[in-house]
């Protein structure tokens, strides 16, 4: 477990229409995911390896829009 607080960031894809997801990359072994328009609320957090794996899937358009 780290102390380590996250480090938050959106993509560089991402415009300012408020529709954004911002991620944490500096905790080793598992990636927060949360809303932009909500820092304070709740973080989903995901192994790296399923992080990976959704960001893969995503690029190859397996979640049509």
């Amino acid at each position: 477990m780290t102390t380590e607080s996250p480090r938050w960031f959106k993509s560089s894809y991402s415009g300012n229409g408020g529709q954004c997801i911002e991620v944490a990359a500096n905790i080793p072994g598992a990636v927060p995911v949360r809303d932009s328009k909500d820092p304070d609320g709740p973080a989903l957090t995901f192994s790296a390896h399923g992080w990976l794996s959704f960001v893969a899937a995503v690029k190859e358009g397996e979640f049509p829009a």
